[in-house]
């Protein structure tokens, strides 16, 4: 088996009155862990972050940390608030709910228009102000994409607090840079990239795994490309499949993550096409568009073998529950 990971970056479910719907959250992590996921991403930019408020994202990222119940790790976004010092306190806050490392965004460490060398001292007085809390970055691209480069990302490195990594740096060339560093740093971060078409370089240039929006999707499909682009029997199959991801991943980012939630209720989760993020309903051509791809999807699973995750509305004494399997 594998030991690389597909992580999935969680969604949140609202239900009519636009609240955080905790029942769905939970069946959502069901269909994770059934389509073989080995971390969560919770309170990220997919989970609609900064469009909740910060009594949400604790009590949405305290509910996945119970019930998930130590199956798998769960990192969480805690670098919220005006000041590097209220972004510590907040990192104190959501690293008490459980998580396994808290995340800083990188666009939080710098202005957009500020140098290398503010960013390096903003993260070396959030490491003074956490104590031994585990963090990761992310180059999440909000509040606007800050990607770092390899000095920067050596330096971080050397503080030997940063055990996760998102990258969104999208080339290959970025991509393998990094992960040369980690090589010859002996360091205990883990790589995962967020771009679907990189799936196969990065794993097999020695990314610890993906986490991507896909997972919202087919995540039973990220799983298998996990645990198998590095099998040499497989490369054939894998070629294709990446072709295939890269062909529809232009797609399922449009409307995101609307797109999403429409996607999850075709796989029979009882998932509201709500967003706090977005206002607006998908058209009849996206929602044709994601229909096709929801075919196409059926059809990898039937060429490689792969059992998708099902998802049974039951109902009993007029109440409606879901079974996951």
């Amino acid at each position: 088996m594998s030991d690389k990971k597909f992580v999935p970056v969680m969604i949140t479910p609202f239900n009519l009155k636009a609240k955080v719907d905790l029942d769905v959250v939970s069946l959502l992590v069901d269909f994770y862990l059934a389509a073989g996921v080995k971390g969560f991403f919770a309170n990220c930019l997919s989970s609609e972050m900064f469009s909740i408020t910060e009594d949400e994202r604790l009590e949405l990222t305290q509910h996945i940390v119970k019930y998930v119940d130590g199956k798998v790790p769960i990192v969480a976004t805690g670098s919220f608030g005006l000041t590097i010092e209220d972004k510590a306190e907040f990192t104190k806050k959501i690293y008490d709910t459980g998580v396994d490392a808290v995340i800083m965004i990188t666009g939080h460490f710098a202005k957009v228009d500020e140098g290398d060398d503010l960013l390096l001292a903003n993260f070396e007085k959030m490491f003074q102000l956490t104590g031994n809390i585990p963090l990761g970055m992310y180059e999440c691209p909000a509040p606007y994409k800050r990607i770092i480069g390899t000095d920067v990302f050596k330096k971080l490195l050397s503080a030997d607090r940063m055990v996760y990594h998102k990258d969104t740096s999208i080339t290959h060339e970025n991509v393998k840079a990094k992960l040369d560093i980690l090589k010859e740093t002996a360091s205990q971060l883990e790589f995962y990239d967020a771009h679907t078409p990189n799936t196969m370089f990065s794993l097999q240039q020695g990314a610890k795994g993906m986490s991507s929006i896909s997972g919202n999707f087919y995540p039973e499909i990220m799983v298998w490309m996990t645990e198998n682009a590095n099998d040499p029997s497989k490369q054939e199959q894998v070629a294709w499949l990446q072709s295939e991801l890269t062909r529809v991943d232009p797609l399922i980012h449009i409307a995101y993550p609307m797109s999403a939630k429409y996607f999850l209720q075709k796989r029979g989760l009882p998932v509201r096409t709500i967003s706090r993020a977005t206002a607006f309903q998908l058209t009849p051509e996206q929602r044709k568009t994601l229909d096709d791809i929801h075919d196409s999807f059926l059809s990898w699973c039937e060429r490689l073998d792969i059992k998708p995750v099902t998802v049974e509305k039951l109902e009993s004494h007029n109440k409606e529950y879901y079974l996951v399997k």
